[in-house]
């Protein structure tokens, strides 16, 4: 059973996306910044983890990388507070915030 989320998965990577693959919450683009969160063990994970952070105004694209626990967001006029309330709500822990240039 996923021990981050309780949602049955047996090994952590059924039930959404398989481990290292990327979950897009809404399409879009401009700043974007690298969150790693940590907790995340499963496709259910990934998706409350998007879920949130897409809810948060101004974010415009959401990326999970499951293995690594890199979570890009692509928008506007959203802070890393707002980020991290959001990943929090989901039940995770934001551990770093890295900004990139979105290409």
């Amino acid at each position: 059973m996923c021990t981050a989320c309780a949602c049955g998965t047996q090994d952590g990577t059924q039930g959404g996306s398989q481990n290292g693959d990327s979950a897009r919450a809404v399409a879009g683009g401009g700043e974007a910044s690298v969150y790693t969160v940590s907790g995340m063990t499963c496709g259910h994970c990934v998706s409350s983890v998007s879920s949130e952070i897409g809810g948060v105004g101004g974010v415009t694209d959401v990326r999970v990388d499951l293995a690594s626990g890199a979570v890009t967001v692509s928008g506007a006029g959203f802070s890393d507070e707002e980020i991290r309330a959001a990943v929090e709500r989901a039940g995770y822990t934001l551990a770093a915030t890295l900004p990139v240039s979105a290409a």
